[in-house]
């Protein structure tokens, strides 16, 4: 390949000559083989701006170690081992080894899980590769490739266009125009000095509205318009309440381990301990109190949601996004395929006062066929309904649909005749027809009273859940050869295309499911108010209040705010107006999700907490959204949701049993360190309780969660934690002084003796009041997984033996304890366990209290 296209800047591809570009990218018809593909892979890379490309395994594992205090930690055990404690400095290296590789191997089998996944429901593209059409993901475009779009895609690179028929571009993302873009492919230089604004040439990150277009790819991933921006579709730039929260907590415990290891260092060289001893005491210390086990709990807890939520049909883009469907309390949704089956059929093609009309089908199958942009359900209906004969017929031109017009318009000719037939939403379409076709195909004029008739034809159709278009015409001169909006005026109103979408039988009782959860589902449909308020009443959900896209747009944000709390169906609303409706309910504190599929669709699903979209939506639907259902069905998002809180009760409890215990840790050495004569836990003994604390706790993200728990959003509440640390951290301590005194006043413990007793005691309450702290309810009214159970006793037990085994007890400083210290041992963790379920009911009752 030539090395100058290396060099041709994105901002000038629609100033060269095609047949120049294609020749530097040595790009043909046929597209590229497979053996040019992956050289071309290599020396480009993929074609994905926005993913941080991972690093090779090894050179993440060595990552662990920027930890500064295990740097220190180590090279303080290899100074250790100079004065001739080899084996203290063997085990020291062990046991941080063995902690790492825990961690680590947790974490990325997680990640590879969940990539798996979103590979699963990746953007595709239609390539040509070796003179075939094939479909790939889009991060495996290289420049050259010949790509093919259709209404719905994302343009996947910077691209010159080969071949193009009624292209409409949305360039919002680069140009901040709300309006598409119409593009053309010629030589012809355009667009000023602006690359957006070129009409040869299409950008990475926009999308088609409508049309189709053939392309050759110039610039992939960071190289593109948009790379060299760096940002994407797919970013969500906020950090969630979740990671603020998890960062949050994380910064309270080192800032904690700070001053504790400080008090710990000054003390031990007060008393004029051995300073090397001391610093890789406190070093241990800092390691252990340390909630470095976090990251991968949280990160193995979201990742085992999201496979478990791919059982369910689920596939989760975001892992964060799932904590957000833990706290999410409002849905916003569009009626099809939610309240209704989505199976919709053309039911009658009717005049304005009801009577069977040929020619409104006619006009309504022309449109359809000849319309470029996405076929919507409705298209599909009509042209699967009944066959026309299409033969000389002949499309002229076209003003493909929006969202604000509401209808799509195709200027066509029949013979000597030219037509221009517009087919849309009824109510604009009556307001920009003077004349009516009746049942004989008379023209005549559309006076007040025949319109009101109409009008009345409409909201009965709407009554009985019948969905309707309009369709109408206009006689154009023979020379007119370009469609234009302001040709829809003056029409000939034809009547009505009724389709019927049947209401989804289990709708109103998932709804229902939902409001009992916690979560209020607000419909947002383009559909008028009549037809919405049928549905809602066959699957008997009530309307509590309707607010219309015509009332919406003379409302101010501060009165929409104060009417959205009543409100849960929105008519005729257009997308823009949806995106208002989500970020005034955020405004409110909602956390909010919503659930769409169309083309612009994507600024609501980005905006929202939790974007949702469903897998045969438009591509630029798809990558904005968080989750992609499998089925469109409201019942998997529920399960979703439950799915959601019961992540982020799991990553509570490890939170909760780290704050409280390293809380109550810090008491415990700050006040060993002021009456001992010696080190309560050697270094080693230190960081061996804390690797076998975290082997404990990976059993977490497995672990059962009370459905009470469950009942309502779950959201991540610092406040709490810190209420919660303060309370159980100090009954942690008093236990550890209680072992103080036994040890040193009944056992007459020397320093062996001594550390050996506080290990035991430390690891086996520290383990066993996970069984506590997991459940509001009594311990033993709350069943944990097996998992978690056979974790805590294994790590517990081998705790116990390892001060048994002669050999390795002596390398680990541990001496055999007496008999009746575990007699102690027993009594002491069940009292412990007692008073922490005493202190817990006692806890959450002043909680509830407080808040009522």
């Amino acid at each position: 390949m030539d090395p100058a296209i290396d060099e041709l800047g994105a901002e000038e591809i629609w100033k060269e000559p095609l047949d120049r570009i294609l020749a530097r990218l040595a790009a043909t018809a046929a597209g590229l083989d497979a053996t040019e593909v992956q050289s071309r892979l290599k020396r480009f890379g993929p074609n994905d701006a926005a993913v941080v490309k991972r690093s090779p395994l090894w050179l993440q594992f060595l990552s662990r170690f920027r930890n500064p205090l295990v740097i220190i930690l180590l090279v303080a055990s290899g100074l250790s081992a100079l004065t001739g404690d080899v084996s203290s400095f063997a085990i020291v290296v062990t046991i941080v080894m063995m902690s790492m590789t825990i961690d680590f191997v947790q974490e990325v089998r997680a990640q590879n899980a969940v990539e798996a996944l979103r590979r699963l429901v990746a953007v595709q593209a239609t390539v040509r590769r070796n003179g075939a059409s094939i479909s790939v993901p889009i991060d495996q475009l290289v420049p050259g490739d010949i790509v093919e779009l259709i209404a719905g895609d994302l343009v996947p690179a910077d691209s010159r266009l080969l071949e193009s028929r009624d292209l409409f571009i949305n360039q919002a993302l680069l140009t901040g125009e709300p309006y598409p873009a119409e593009k053309h492919a010629n030589d012809a230089p355009s667009g000023g000095e602006s690359a957006a604004g070129a009409s040869n040439a299409v950008f990475a990150g926009t999308s088609v509205i409508s049309g189709t277009a053939t392309i050759v790819v110039c610039r992939t991933g960071g190289k593109s318009a948009l790379g060299r921006l760096a940002t994407s579709l797919a970013e969500k730039p906020p950090a969630t309440d979740f990671a603020v929260g998890i960062r949050r907590f994380g910064l309270l415990i080192m800032r904690l381990t700070v001053l504790m290891v400080l008090f710990v260092l000054v003390v031990n060289i007060s008393f004029h301990r051995p300073v090397l001893e001391s610093l890789m005491f406190a070093l241990a210390l800092a390691v252990g109190l340390t909630p470095e086990l976090l990251p991968m709990i949280v990160t193995v807890t979201l990742a085992r949601s999201a496979l478990e939520l791919s059982k369910r049909k689920v596939i989760v883009k975001r892992l964060t996004a799932i904590h957000d469907l833990g706290a999410m309390n409002v849905l916003c949704t569009d009626k099809t395929g939610t309240l209704t089956e989505a199976t919709i059929k053309l039911m009658r093609a009717i005049d304005g006062r009801g009577a069977e009309s040929r020619a409104v089908y006619a006009n309504a199958y022309i449109n359809s066929q000849f319309e470029t942009g996405m076929k919507s359900p409705l298209d599909q209906a009509i042209l699967s309904s009944h066959p026309f004969d299409m033969t000389g017929w002949k499309k002229i031109d076209e003003v493909p649909f929006d969202f604000e017009r509401r209808r799509v318009s195709v200027l066509v000719e029949h013979g000597a005749e030219r037509r221009l037939i517009v087919k849309g939403a009824p109510e604009d379409l009556l307001r920009l027809s003077r004349r009516y076709e009746d049942a004989d195909g008379k023209v005549l004029p559309l006076d007040p009273e025949t319109r009101r008739s109409f009008e009345a034809t409409l909201d009965g159709l709407g009554a009985q859940g019948f969905r309707a278009l309009g369709v109408a015409s206009r006689i154009v001169d023979a020379s007119h050869q370009t469609a234009a909006i302001s040709d829809e005026s003056d029409l000939v109103f034809s009547g009505f295309a009724v389709f019927l979408d049947p209401p989804k039988a289990s709708a109103g009782a998932t709804i229902q499911a939902m409001a009992a959860a916690g979560v209020s589902v607000k419909v947002l449909t383009g559909d008028n108010e009549q037809v919405t308020r049928h549905v809602f009443g066959e699957i008997g959900v009530p309307v509590t209040g309707v607010l219309t896209g015509d009332a919406l747009t003379n409302l101010s944000d501060e009165a929409l705010i104060g009417q959205l709390p009543r409100i849960n169906l929105f008519c005729r609303v257009s997308p823009q107006q949806k995106l208002r409706i989500l970020l005034a309910l955020k405004r409110l504190g909602n956390v909010v999700g919503f659930m769409g599929d169309g083309i612009n669709d994507a600024p609501a699903l980005h905006a929202a907490d939790v974007g949702i979209s469903v897998d045969g939506a438009a591509d630029v639907a798809r990558a904005a959204a968080d989750l992609i259902l499998l089925e469109h069905d409201l019942s998997v998002v529920r399960e979703a949701v439950a799915c959601g809180r019961r992540t982020v009760q799991n990553v509570s409890k490890y939170v909760l049993m780290g704050s409280s215990s390293n809380f109550g840790n810090m008491f415990s050495m700050a006040g060993a360190a002021l009456i001992l004569p010696f080190l309560p836990m050697l270094p080693i003994q230190i960081l061996l309780n804390n690797l076998l604390y975290d082997v404990s706790e990976i059993a977490i993200p497995f672990d059962q969660v009370d459905e009470e728990a469950i009942a309502g959003p779950v959201k991540w509440n610092i406040k709490f934690i810190e209420r919660f640390m303060l309370v159980f951290g100090p009954v942690s301590s008093v236990f550890d002084f209680l072992t103080f005194y036994v040890l040193l006043y009944l056992f007459n413990a020397g320093e062996m003796l001594f550390q050996t007793g506080w290990f035991i005691e430390s690891i086996t309450t520290q383990v066993l009041v996970v069984f506590a702290i997991r459940t509001r309810r009594p311990l033993f009214r709350s069943t944990p997984h097996l998992f978690l159970v056979a974790l805590a006793l294994g790590v517990i037990a081998v705790a116990i033996a390892l001060p048994l085994l002669p050999v390795v007890g002596r390398w680990l400083g541990f001496v055999a304890p007496p008999p009746l210290f575990f007699a102690f041992l027993i009594g002491a963790t069940l009292a412990y366990l007692a008073i922490v379920e005493i202190t817990k009911r006692i806890f959450y009752r002043a909680l509830s209290v407080a808040k009522s």
